[in-house]
């Protein structure tokens, strides 16, 4: 049984959260078209895709097609990564220009090449070059500032001295959130997630905006974290791709309700809305290659999951997306 005692949604500096539920961002799945239909169904905040502040900073049109804001996609974070304090300073301003309401640095990417180009989660092995990109950000923007981290960079590393530094650094310069994933950047997505040192965390910063992130896969997920840690809020990344109900789960469970799965219609629904979305944004050639990647997440929801990541992988030769619904939807 699920605590129902209420919850106070977080705010982000100025930015008050209708829920405690945040989209992470998931390079290649959070575009526009995905984070609406994730606002759709209770998603109380988003953030682009992680994007570097040279792609940022090359040109107003490259920048424009990187990112894309649309009126109902708000409050929104800017997600940027790199590791030069100046360039990164100008690519949040660029974020800003841009209709951002929040500017979110990475400093957790465990991706090889980030790391081996020295970016995202090799900042959790330089502390003072995270140091001076906070520094640097913070003085450049007048938008509320926060920073995804996570708890250290080798796994052996039980002092999280880098981590420690870094957090302490950005409440220093008024950062308004951090987000921490429980895991180290060499651990990447293995093993459990340490949840007891999110809780540390949130110990160590009891008056300050803190949020969870590591193993949230369904909203039940989320709603222990926020009980057992104490942090104010949970970001769901892996938990939340083919499923924006995790959202509206997450909050019917918070509130003592039950948070049913989506039936056949329901999921219907959203798929035709997602596949319009895409059409209209990116054509008739492109938008069905994009629904594809989509469609193929959305997969799991469905009771015939194999059957229809199949028919979305295979949908370029064969019956295509509206067919797809058709015999996999039609209930």
């Amino acid at each position: 049984m699920i605590d129902p005692t209420p919850v106070a949604p977080p705010r982000i500096g100025p930015v008050q959260l209708p829920s405690a539920a945040v989209l992470a961002p998931l390079a290649g799945y959070t575009d526009h078209t995905y984070r609406l239909i994730c606002r759709s169904l209770g998603a109380a905040y988003c953030a682009t895709e992680v994007t570097l502040d040279s792609s940022i900073n090359l040109s107003p049109k490259l920048r424009r097609k990187l990112i894309h804001i649309p009126p109902a996609d708000h409050p929104i974070a800017g997600q940027i990564m790199g590791r030069e304090a100046a360039s990164m300073a100008t690519a949040a301003r660029h974020l800003a220009a841009m209709g951002c309401d929040v500017i979110d640095l990475n400093f957790a990417c465990p991706v090889r090449k980030a790391l081996r180009r020295r970016r995202g989660g090799h900042m959790m092995r330089d502390a003072e070059t995270a140091v001076a990109v906070l520094r640097a950000v913070a003085a450049a923007i007048d938008l509320p500032l926060t920073v995804k981290l996570r708890k250290s960079f080798h796994e052996e590393d039980t002092a999280h001295d880098a981590f420690w530094r870094i957090a302490e650094t950005a409440f220093d310069v008024g950062a308004a959130a951090i987000c921490v994933h429980g895991r180290s950047v060499e651990a990447a997505y293995r093993g459990p997630a340490d949840w007891a040192f999110l809780a540390e965390v949130k110990r160590r910063f009891p008056d300050r905006v803190v949020f969870g992130s590591g193993d949230l896969l369904t909203a039940a997920d989320g709603v222990r974290m926020l009980r057992t840690t104490g942090v104010d809020g949970v970001s769901f990344a892996r938990g939340a791709l083919g499923n924006p109900w995790i959202f509206r789960q997450f909050d019917d469970l918070l509130a003592g309700r039950d948070g049913a799965d989506p039936d056949l219609p329901e999921q219907r629904r959203i798929l035709e809305m997602h596949y319009a979305l895409c059409l209209e944004s990116f054509g008739p050639k492109d938008g069905p290659r994009m629904m594809n990647r989509f469609g193929i997440r959305y997969a799991r929801s469905h009771p015939r999951t194999k059957a229809v990541r199949t028919a979305f992988i295979n949908s370029d030769h064969g019956q295509g997306i509206p067919g797809i619904l058709e015999t996999f939807y039609d209930a």
